[in-house]
């Protein structure tokens, strides 16, 4: 396994662990949530980027990168949904997994044809999961506020409805790019799609 494909396992594993830390209530356990999520994010950045310039770009890799992605972007959204954290995360989530299941299925039925073609992430698919991340990372940097820091600062309430306000209009930015490239997936990919087989 090649390194860019150990740093995609890597984010795979962290995923439980970044779960975990969300759930579990224990001194800082936000901060501790938010180094996971930040590291386990910069790892999806650093194997793109390693396995183009070193060209190790694999097929496995095309099918597991965007994979890891989806474990660690829908493992927040169900920590934020118990959490009630979020205008409409009900809908964010039905949103985003909508879209995840078909381009998934949308990918196997594609493999499985006479084409043999891997759908690997195309520009639109990368804007979606960095504004995920981006949106996820400034989330439960705001929840790390309004548990611990809010208090220790003295900062007024009109802070933290603030910051909740810019996380809302982050995180439903991030959904209309989910919808976005959904919808250009599977208009490039339709014609490989074969109903009769």
């Amino acid at each position: 396994m090649n390194l860019p494909n150990r740093l995609t396992v890597l984010r795979i594993i962290m995923t439980p662990l970044f779960m975990a830390a969300m759930l579990i209530d224990f001194p800082h356990h936000y901060l501790v949530a938010l180094v996971l999520f930040a590291v386990a994010s910069f790892t999806d950045m650093l194997d793109g980027k390693i396995a183009r310039a070193r060209n190790l770009v694999t097929n496995f890799g095309k099918f597991l990168d965007p994979l890891a992605d989806k474990m660690l972007t829908t493992a927040a959204f169900l920590a934020f949904l118990k959490e009630g954290f979020g205008l409409g995360i009900a809908w964010v989530l039905f949103i985003v997994l909508f879209r995840e299941f078909m381009i998934a299925s949308l990918r196997l039925v594609v493999v499985s044809s006479d084409s043999k073609k891997v759908i690997a992430a195309n520009i639109w698919g990368k804007v979606k999961t960095v504004s995920q991340m981006a949106a996820i990372i400034f989330g439960i940097s705001v929840m790390y506020f309004n548990d611990t820091l809010a208090g220790l600062l003295s900062a007024p309430a009109a802070v933290s409805e603030v910051l909740v306000v810019v996380y809302n209009v982050l995180l439903w930015v991030s959904t209309v790019f989910a919808i976005i490239s959904g919808v250009i997936y599977m208009k490039d990919s339709f014609e490989f799609v074969d109903p009769s087989k």
